[in-house]
């Protein structure tokens, strides 16, 4: 297994750079594991698909403001930070740019736009030094982060957001993702109540979306790749309701690849048959040969290439399916990413 039989090429116009306005009018391609058919349909006939007794797992993480704008004291430089996950208290992993200049005891001005915080005594100081550009950062008012960061929309959407709340899901409730769970996007309050309506369990876990979201796979070989550990919550009533669809035969229909990863480390951390509590660091990283323990489909978005998420998919689904899917998708001019078009996977 290698690392490039996870690419295929895209056209860049192909890229969504902003949401479609009826969040469900989306399309939707539905591939159907047993016989390798594709069919096309629009996002809001997924409850075609689905059945009475179904369970549906959604990630209810919500996008934090990430993206902080700020100056090193004494120098007057520009620094970007990106927030990844909290450590404790005050005390951030994040993604530091110029991150060369940036060493342990540095001070930082969080800056208000593009102007530091005069006067305010918002500063920062970086606690550790890691690889890629990570740095630990300690921050002297934790509360000012809402107020002044902004959404950190992916690299690949160059388009100013002019919405933030569609960088959300309907659903988002615990605040701490960097990036959203993006195949929630297509889900309105109505759809919902018809999906509820035919009989399917709508359940809520939490997975707060971290660094892996911007990072590609650089390793030839894909499992010398270091996955980054994500936070997530599945409480003890989504447990026992996971572990009576099991016993039951009924299907457990993931969406996003956040909600399979914690489903299947929670499964992987006790058993099918009585998924119990979980609530830790998720550092799971599925590949094609993976047993799925708990997950019956999926909905999820087109993924980037060489992405630990497009391997997720593969696992589930076969790379060769997956990439005759992508194939098609981009002969039909779907939209790819994090604002593009779904595909129910069953």
């Amino acid at each position: 297994m290698k690392t490039a039989d996870f690419d295929y090429a895209l056209p860049q116009e192909l890229i969504a750079q902003t949401p479609i306005a009826d969040r469900d009018q989306s399309r939707l391609m539905v591939m159907e594991r047993s016989d390798g058919s594709l069919q096309h349909r629009r996002f809001f006939e997924v409850v075609d698909f689905l059945r009475s007794g179904d369970v549906l797992v959604f990630n209810d993480s919500r996008v934090i403001p990430a993206r902080l704008a700020g100056r090193r004291a004494g120098t007057g430089g520009k620094v970007e930070i990106l927030l990844l996950r909290r450590l404790r208290p005050g005390v951030w992993e994040t993604l530091v740019r110029p991150a060369r200049r940036i060493r342990t005891g540095d001070r930082i001005e969080i800056a208000d736009g593009s102007a530091a915080v005069s006067g305010a005594g918002f500063c920062a100081e970086v606690a550790g030094v890691g690889d890629r550009g990570i740095r630990v950062i300690s921050f002297d008012d934790e509360s000012s982060l809402t107020r002044l960061g902004q959404i950190a929309l992916p690299p690949y959407i160059r388009v100013p957001l002019e919405q933030p709340e569609r960088y959300q899901t309907v659903y988002s409730n615990e605040d701490g993702s960097v990036a959203a769970p993006t195949a929630g996007l297509h889900f309105t309050p109505k759809l919902l109540g018809q999906i509820g309506g035919k009989g399917v369990k709508c359940l809520f876990v939490t997975l707060h979306v971290g660094l892996d979201t911007f990072r590609p796979v650089q390793e030839d070989n894909p499992e010398e790749h270091r996955i980054h550990t994500e936070y997530g919550v599945l409480s003890r009533e989504v447990a026992d309701e996971l572990s009576r669809a099991k016993k039951d035969g009924r299907r457990v229909v993931c969406v996003g690849t956040t909600t399979v990863r914690l489903v299947e480390a929670a499964a992987r951390a006790s058993s099918p048959e009585s998924v119990r509590l979980f609530e830790g660091w998720v550092d799971l990283f599925i590949l094609p040969g993976y047993r799925f323990q708990m997950v019956d489909a999926m909905i999820t978005n087109f993924h980037l290439p060489r992405s630990t998420l497009l391997m997720l998919v593969s696992a589930f689904a076969g790379n060769d399916f997956v990439l005759r899917a992508y194939r098609e998708a981009t002969a039909l001019k779907y939209r790819f990413y994090s604002f593009g078009d779904a595909m129910l996977i069953l």
